[in-house]
């Protein structure tokens, strides 16, 4: 059994495109177990199968911090049916993820998300035309005037390709907002990696924007080039996997509690 969830999951990479990306080409195994469990373990809440822990990629236990997330997290691999199939899994591949990887390095995460605050995808704005420059205020100043109201930090717009230079003031006042809880600090950097922004991430993470909402405000251009050019299936297609990530995440953010 072992093998089998290395051979299934093994590596999970921190960046969420990536493992979107990678469960489009699983390597489908036969389901070789009966029962999905949940149980109370040193780590937590660990998920078993016929009794016996699962093991992420790195031979940890898939145990989940509060017993609703560990039940989420079973229900994912007891509704396998013939197969496991990671692409059907994408709570287990975050889980991995925050387990193995982000609550080991958890400093770099977090730097990884202040250096994104630096140039966030919110603060840089098309020149025209008037409709898309509209468009863009109406779906990103809110993030700002949360930036600036409840984070205390207040950032600075630019235009065209102009690169803007984010006070110093600015950054530190965000950076206090950044999780320190590693599977609060996974999510919140899945969800940052999937949106290009760091600031839609920390708002969704304080419950301040619906996942709807932030998923729009991070496709604003890209559909604004749709409706100008037509439908790209496969953008669309590599969309709909990147959503499914930022599902886990915002399963993860809401089952924390």
């Amino acid at each position: 059994m072992p093998d089998l969830f290395e051979d299934l999951f093994a590596p999970s990479p921190i960046d969420p495109t990536e493992a979107a990306r990678r469960a489009v080409r699983p390597t489908l195994k036969k389901r070789f177990y009966k029962s999905v469990g949940v149980a109370d373990a040193a780590e937590g809440f660990a998920v078993t199968l016929d009794g016996r822990p699962v093991r992420t990629p790195a031979r940890r236990s898939l145990a989940a911090p509060t017993r609703a997330l560990g039940e989420a997290l079973a229900a994912e691999w007891d509704a396998q049916a013939e197969v496991v199939d990671p692409a059907k899994m994408p709570l287990t591949r975050l889980a991995n993820t925050i387990i193995d990887g982000v609550a080991a390095a958890a400093r770099d995460v977090a730097a990884e998300i202040e250096k994104y605050l630096g140039s966030d995808l919110v603060c840089y704005r098309a020149e025209g035309p008037d409709r898309l420059v509209v468009r863009q205020a109406y779906q990103w100043d809110p993030f700002l005037a949360f930036a600036r109201e409840t984070l205390g930090a207040r950032f600075e717009i630019t235009y065209g390709v102009r690169f803007v230079t984010q006070s110093a003031d600015a950054i530190a006042a965000a950076r206090q907002a950044i999780p320190v809880d590693p599977w609060r600090l996974g999510a919140v950097h899945a969800v940052m990696t999937l949106t290009g922004s760091a600031l839609i991430a920390l708002a969704f993470e304080r419950g301040v924007v619906t996942l709807d909402a932030a998923w729009a405000a991070a496709h604003v251009d890209e559909d604004w080039n749709m409706e100008l050019w037509g439908r790209d299936e496969l953008a669309l297609a590599r969309r709909d996997a990147r959503l499914t990530e930022m599902q886990a995440a915002a399963t993860v953010l809401a089952l924390l509690m």
